[in-house]
């Protein structure tokens, strides 16, 4: 049996123009960005999918354009988790898969479900939401990440319900978001949002090396335990998971390195 999940490191988009010439060679054409960041990067979320819709012929020239190994985190559509009522979402989810998101294949990885600061948590309302997640679409498996900003999801009835439908609570490590680091799934899903673009790997090295010692925890099946729980009496199974970290939002000009940073530690180079 695998003793460890695979440990993926990656930052949020590919198209960010202060990484050209510090990322990015500068002379590298923009339609090679992906191409480029790819193949020195494990994993990239996409987030432009979160503000408009997208075709199946773009899922598949990114894909293509994406080395074997890689995989892409895909954030859900804002018009299906800014419903006023979740469970009413339907509709609006339907439209998210029909633009063609399993086009990605083997390059999909899991799909963030980002809510707004102002959601509370209403287990009832939050659960009609669950139910309506999917295990599969155009054949493709799906794995599902819960992206919550209100203090009021700090609670052991979110970790269960998340931990009973299969679905990974996103750890935010952020200057205002809660930080919930119970682990609800199969894999682990990271942002690591408090960088500073002043140190070259956003994170400073001895910090790099807390975040590689988590991801490993994650990864062998712990739970690290430096990090707050919402339900500390419940442990996750025993067992090894994949795990995502990005380095996204402050420190975004260095973030390209900082995931590299945190790749080679993690792989032992």
């Amino acid at each position: 049996m695998t003793q460890s999940g695979t440990i993926r490191a990656g930052i949020g988009g590919w198209t960010f123009p202060p990484w050209e010439g510090t990322f990015y060679p500068s002379d590298l054409p923009k339609k090679q960005q992906l191409h480029y960041a790819s193949r020195h990067l494990k994993t990239i979320e996409i987030n432009g999918t979160y503000y408009r819709g997208q075709t199946p012929q773009t899922f598949a020239k990114w894909a293509a354009d994406a080395p074997d190994g890689f995989v892409f985190a895909v954030k859900g559509n804002r018009f299906v988790t800014n419903k006023k009522v979740l469970g009413e979402a339907g509709e609006s989810m339907q439209k998210f898969w029909d633009t063609g998101v399993h086009e990605l294949g083997d390059r999909l990885g899991p799909i963030v479900w980002q809510f707004a600061p102002t959601k509370k948590f209403d287990p009832e309302d939050f659960e009609a939401f669950l139910k309506l997640l999917p295990a599969s679409s155009g054949g493709v498996a799906l794995r599902h990440v819960l992206e919550v900003r209100h203090a009021s999801f700090g609670v052991p009835e979110f970790v269960a319900l998340a931990r009973e439908y299969g679905a990974a609570i996103c750890y935010a490590h952020h200057h205002d978001y809660p930080e919930i680091a119970d682990v609800t799934a199969d894999f682990v899903y990271a942002r690591l949002q408090k960088g500073e673009d002043g140190i070259p790997t956003a994170y400073a090295p001895e910090d790099l090396d807390g975040w590689a010692g988590r991801a490993r925890s994650w990864a062998a099946g712990g739970q690290p335990d430096d990090l707050p729980l919402a339900d500390p009496a419940t442990r996750p199974d025993d067992t090894p998971r994949d795990v995502f970290v990005y380095f996204i939002h402050e420190g975004k000009v260095r973030a390209p390195q900082a995931a590299q940073a945190l790749q080679q530690r993690v792989d032992g180079a």
